[in-house]
């Protein structure tokens, strides 16, 4: 089951934006370029963000202004766990007699992993459950957002002077009729959408006169430099002589979680708000269809689109291996498993010399010349014991074993590299497809013509393990 428990000893080759080597369980498969898609050659594309505690859907919009974090689920800043509310009565004075005390329900966060508290480093009780605790404020907040809105009018003003660059690049060739005076009078009284509807692809009338002007009407934002210390503060005497207590120092990890504080000790951690997760689809970038898109709701794992591979190519895994030696053939077993309901024809062929694909080999191999045929994938037939098997007159020689959609046939292997690493073979394999998705053309005779196959060819590389000592 190399495709389940070990997927790194059977890899497809993926021919993308740039050759990548994958397990099948990992790639997607386009049905309308008909080719291998992994994660590297697809675009990304966010759906929606969600809180994985409360489960709460946000819109982007609001998730970048909450800084891509739930308002009401906190991290426990020790363990990284998700704290949950504790309640618990404490005594508290009466209003009208503050000598009389009665007790009062207050929460605090707790991690139930660490068992570390909000009391820990002296956070207060709050009297309602939901929200209000309050977060340290870091004093260089002020400095950060100057910053900034700095660097944001920077990169308009740039923008600007791009544009304007790009524009004027476009003036020499134009024609003498559009010329300086009737950029002024389209600048002045705005007519550059009656004469650009003869041209398409003209500039933009907004663009011809584009300047600074338009930030001008901004402030302008200076920022200080930072300043540039001589000295520095010294280190305490006790530094080097102190002994350390390891539970009250905190750990890199637990240092880099909040960065804006850096905390040295374990009274100095504060809970985070949790980080919200995303939904993304999956689109091939070749013809830009749906490769996989998920459900909007956060509580489904269902997937409206999911073009998994899997489910369309013919997965190779390995079965048995046997003692590999050097020079001496082996004979290993794999198996071929069919995902469609239809019957599928496969051929396998082995690599020639000087082949691209193949940099990996360190074995001969040699696959069986004849074709092999799959019978379809029946969900069904496993639980039917009156079914009659299908007779596809198998040679003994090649063909192991039959059953369902899934076949056991023989290649053998003779390594060629007495080396200490694994012994890798590669070859390729053949088979017919047949494009469900695509739409049907009716036949002159008025009937619906049935779905043409095509023949898709695959580059398969197996890890067969160390030679035999």
């Amino acid at each position: 089951m190399a495709s389940l428990l070990q997927p790194e000893r059977v890899l497809y080759l993926v021919r993308g934006e740039k050759k990548l080597r994958s397990s099948l369980s990992q790639l997607y498969f386009c049905r309308y370029c008909s080719e291998l898609r992994s994660l590297e050659c697809v675009s990304h594309e966010v759906d929606s963000h969600y809180c994985p505690s409360c489960l709460e859907n946000m819109p982007s919009a609001e998730a970048k202004l909450k800084k891509n974090r739930c308002a009401n689920c906190f991290d426990c800043p020790c363990c990284m766990h998700t704290l949950s509310t504790r309640a618990t009565n404490i005594p508290a004075p009466l209003p009208d007699d503050p000598t009389k005390t009665a007790m009062k329900k207050a929460y605090y966060l707790a991690c139930g992993f660490c068992r570390w508290t909000s009391r820990d480093v002296g956070m207060a009780d709050k009297s309602v459950a939901s929200g209000g605790w309050q977060e340290p404020e870091n004093p260089y907040t002020q400095r950060i957002n100057k910053l900034i809105e700095y660097y944001q009018q920077l990169a308009q003003r740039e923008k600007l002077e791009r544009d304007k660059k790009k524009l004027a690049r476009r003036r020499p060739f134009m024609p003498l009729a559009y010329s300086q005076h009737t950029i002024h009078v389209v600048e002045k009284y705005g007519l550059g959408t009656r004469l650009q509807r003869q041209r398409p692809g003209t500039p933009i009338s907004s663009l011809a006169g584009l300047s600074l002007k338009e930030g001008d009407d901004q402030k302008e934002i200076n920022v200080d430099p930072a300043p540039a210390m001589e000295e520095v503060e010294p280190l305490p005497e006790d530094f080097y002589t102190r002994p350390i207590n390891l539970p009250e120092v905190t750990t890199l990890r637990q240092r880099l979680l909040q960065p804006d504080f850096q905390p040295a000790g374990a009274s100095q951690l504060h809970p985070k708000h949790k980080h919200l997760l995303m939904k993304r689809s999956l689109r091939c970038r070749k013809c830009e269809h749906n490769l996989s898109k998920p459900e909007f709701n956060p509580t489904s794992i269902k997937f409206k689109i999911q073009l998994v591979a899997v489910s369309y190519i013919p997965e190779v895994r390995i079965m048995s291996i046997p003692n590999l030696r050097y020079m001496k053939e082996s004979q290993v077993l794999l198996t071929l498993t069919n995902p469609v309901e239809n019957i599928t024809h496969v051929n396998l062929i082995g690599c020639e010399e000087g082949d691209p694909d193949d940099i990996n080999s360190t074995a001969k191999v040699v696959v069986p010349t004849k074709e092999l045929v799959l019978a379809g994938k029946d969900a069904a037939a496993e639980y039917d014991e009156l079914a009659e098997p299908q007779d596809f007159q198998d040679d003994p020689d090649v063909i192991a074993f039959r059953k369902s959609n899934k076949i056991g046939f023989f290649i053998k292997v003779i390594p060629q590299k007495e080396e200490d690493g694994d012994v890798t073979v590669s070859f390729k394999i053949r088979h017919d497809f047949r494009n469900l998705a695509a739409p049907i053309r009716p036949n002159e005779e008025g009937g619906d013509a049935a779905t043409e196959a095509i023949w898709l060819t695959h580059h398969v590389e197996l890890s067969l393990g160390p030679l035999a000592p």
